[in-house]
């Protein structure tokens, strides 16, 4: 893109040098206003080309062009929901938008439920923010922000995982590629993944035709999370296949991911302010962010790159004996599995 200056030079090297061109002088002051208004206008246009470009465009911009051209929207957040168990007064009503709470996020019930005989009863809860921020591990949703009367206690038995975030530039993005690059159509391999993509929730598929001899299809698929899907999800895959695929498939199988949990001893040399707790969380947020990177993608976890992720990780000085699994070899990958990350030295 050329600037003012370069246009306005451009200009008055075209007119004779008969006339007076100096800068004051008349035909300097009628060619100035001119190539400022082109240098802006090239702007302009500059800056409606690169938006031809997919590459450049983020947020809203990309939301909608992908729909133009593709038809294909952007997943929206998710609110977790979950089920935990009260207990209080036999014949307690557990109403509708009451609350309970982790020590920092609210869930609200969704749905009414009696306590029984016992004293007890399952309730469905939501979270009341968007995202994996619902996503808490078992046993810390246990509070009442406001006392109910006849309930004492709350409590999660299971981790809650079905939070998921709003689907990011980058993987909307690369929708939007597979969409133009592998298109699905007449119910080929490529039309599973991408009707099992289409499903909120969902961050990647892998499928297998013919698994199981003639007219078999298996999709493997993860979550958002880049997790082995929960069953509901699952399900919920299963059925917009079935209402999409063409008939002739006799045997559909739907499955999450089988987990590859990566557990880990290491020797760690902590700097100075560090305790080992807070380097061991560090470690496995390092790692955990890789694995996401490298699901349904890899199929291995390097040795190697996993020793770089620990040494990058905050508060470790040094570190030694690293064993994966009770190994120094690469960790493969099934074909229908996905990393996870299991402990440190536990």
């Amino acid at each position: 893109m050329e600037d003012e200056k370069l246009i306005h030079d451009r200009m008055m090297s075209g007119i004779n040098d008969e006339y007076d061109k100096a800068k004051g002088e008349f035909i300097y002051d009628v060619t100035k206003p001119a190539a400022v208004e082109f240098a802006s206008q090239q702007k302009k246009i500059s800056e409606v080309q690169e938006k031809l470009d997919i590459e450049n465009l983020t947020g809203d911009e990309l939301t909608r062009t992908v729909y133009q051209r593709t038809g294909q929207s952007r997943k929206l957040a998710t609110q977790a929901t979950t089920t935990v168990i009260v207990s209080g007064a036999a014949g307690t009503i557990v109403r509708t938008g009451e609350m309970v709470g982790t020590d920092t996020i609210l869930f609200t019930v969704i749905e009414e439920v009696t306590l029984n005989e016992s004293g007890l009863a399952h309730v469905r809860i939501q979270c009341n923010e968007f995202g994996q921020i619902g996503n808490v591990p078992a046993n810390t949703i246990k509070n009442f922000p406001v006392s109910i009367p006849g309930l004492i206690n709350v409590y999660n038995p299971e981790p809650v995982v079905d939070g998921y975030d709003e689907e990011t530039d980058k993987d909307l993005r690369q929708r939007h590629y597979d969409k133009l690059q592998r298109p699905g159509k007449a119910g080929n391999k490529y039309h599973y993944r991408q009707w099992a993509l289409e499903v909120t929730g969902i961050g990647d598929a892998k499928v297998f035709p013919r698994y199981n001899g003639p007219l078999t299809m298996k999709v493997v698929v993860i979550d958002a999370n880049k997790l082995p899907a929960p069953i509901e999800l699952v399900e919920d895959v299963r059925e917009h296949i079935e209402k999409e695929m063409p008939f002739g498939v006799e045997d559909l199988l739907v499955i999450p991911a089988v987990a590859l949990f990566l557990n880990l001893t290491v020797a760690i040399t902590l700097m100075p302010g560090f305790t080992e707790e807070v380097v061991k969380a560090n470690i496995k947020k390092n790692i955990t962010k890789h694995l996401k990177e490298i699901a349904f993608k890899a199929s291995f976890v390097s040795y190697a790159k996993i020793g770089a992720l620990i040494i990058d990780s905050d508060g470790v000085m040094d570190y030694q004996d690293l064993l994966i699994n009770g190994s120094t070899a690469n960790v493969v990958i099934p074909d229908d599995g996905v990393p996870v990350m299991g402990g440190v030295n536990e």
